[in-house]
């Protein structure tokens, strides 16, 4: 139904308007009583699905990427369309625009999306407010820094997102890599990231009081060499976080059918032409690594086979965020219905 009638719908108006229309229509929707037919729909209840990981046990292993809910406005709607984890954000110290409109982008030729919103988010305080209410989910925490920050006190934009958000989330990404914030991918060069993960890690401590650390995941970008992803299984090691979420968005534009004036738009590529890239870095990572910690897979998902494609080459869990527009929701249960059919063979 998705793909015949809600998608066509939806692709007639301009990209970023048909995100807050869905928004609109979910909330809508789950206030009017659907939230119990969307679990029915989506949603498989399965021990073999179970995943545990930093110590956390999800559900299943089908996450919602950061980028989708930036304001954490709806990530107990959206667990009941199946998923097992839903990432917020980025969100930053302050609230800001973004970049200016447009700023999002259907390469439908490619089933790929172009986008360069620039980290627009209400501020992580008002989002802080929002995850007050129970959560259904377990609910990631992927923080940045504003833009008018300079590189040099980056650090403390991190800081205050990551005390903001310690007692909310489940977990933490960091987001060294989105291509949308000027200078931003920077912070990727070793000695700058070491120097940012180990404050967070020593803020981890300190805010723990003694109790539980929260896992702190780095995201990286999908145009490292192979000499930089050496780097990053260094650094991940040295500071001892806990894990790696390959991939972010793409500043390459390699083999794309869409009309040029598209592909030729700034900003961060996802979607189909992503997928071989991103299961190359989670390749390469798992087996330079040794499989030495958990790594979440996103990139390029449009199907089962693609799915199971980035648990193979070495992810624990994986992320949709263009296969989840293109496809609609029940890309996550046909996921998880495959996972299942392979644990029976």
């Amino acid at each position: 139904m998705y793909k015949f009638l809600v998608r066509p719908f939806l692709f007639l108006l301009d990209a970023e308007r048909a995100h807050h229309f869905t928004f609109f229509m979910v909330g809508l929707l789950s206030k009017l009583g659907f939230s119990k037919i969307f679990r029915s729909l989506y949603t498989i209840q399965d021990s073999r699905l179970e995943r545990e990981l930093f110590g956390l046990r999800f559900e299943n292993p089908v996450g919602l990427a950061a980028g989708f809910d930036k304001d954490a406005k709806l990530y107990n709607q959206f667990s009941n369309f199946g998923f097992g984890f839903v990432e917020i954000g980025t969100l930053t110290p302050k609230p800001q625009s973004g970049n200016a409109k447009p700023r999002l982008f259907r390469l439908k030729a490619d089933q790929a999306i172009i986008n360069r919103m620039g980290f627009n988010n209400s501020g992580v305080f008002d989002a802080v407010e929002r995850l007050k209410k129970e959560h259904r989910v377990i609910i990631g925490g992927n923080i940045g820094k504003n833009k008018s920050t300079p590189n040099r006190e980056a650090i403390k934009d991190y800081l205050i997102c990551f005390d903001a958000l310690f007692d909310q989330v489940d977990y933490f990404a960091v987001n060294v890599s989105s291509p949308n914030t000027p200078g931003l991918r920077e912070l990727q060069d070793r000695n700058p990231l070491i120097a940012l993960l180990k404050e967070l890690k020593k803020e981890n401590r300190k805010y723990a009081k003694g109790g539980k650390e929260k896992p702190i995941l780095l995201k990286i970008a999908p145009d490292l060499s192979d000499k930089q992803l050496l780097d990053i299984i260094h650094i991940v090691k040295t500071t001892k976080i806990d894990g790696v979420i390959a991939t972010n968005t793409t500043i390459e534009r390699k083999n794309l059918k869409s009309d040029l004036v598209q592909t030729e738009e700034q900003g961060g590529l996802s979607g189909k032409p992503l997928k071989d890239r991103s299961t190359h870095v989670v390749r390469f990572l798992a087996e330079k690594s040794g499989k030495a910690f958990p790594i979440i897979g996103v990139g390029g998902i449009h199907s089962p086979e693609d799915a199971l494609e980035k648990l193979e080459a070495g992810a624990d869990l994986v992320q949709l965020y263009t296969g989840f527009i293109y496809e609609g929701p029940s890309l996550v249960k046909r996921i998880n219905r495959a996972l299942l059919k392979n644990s029976d063979s």
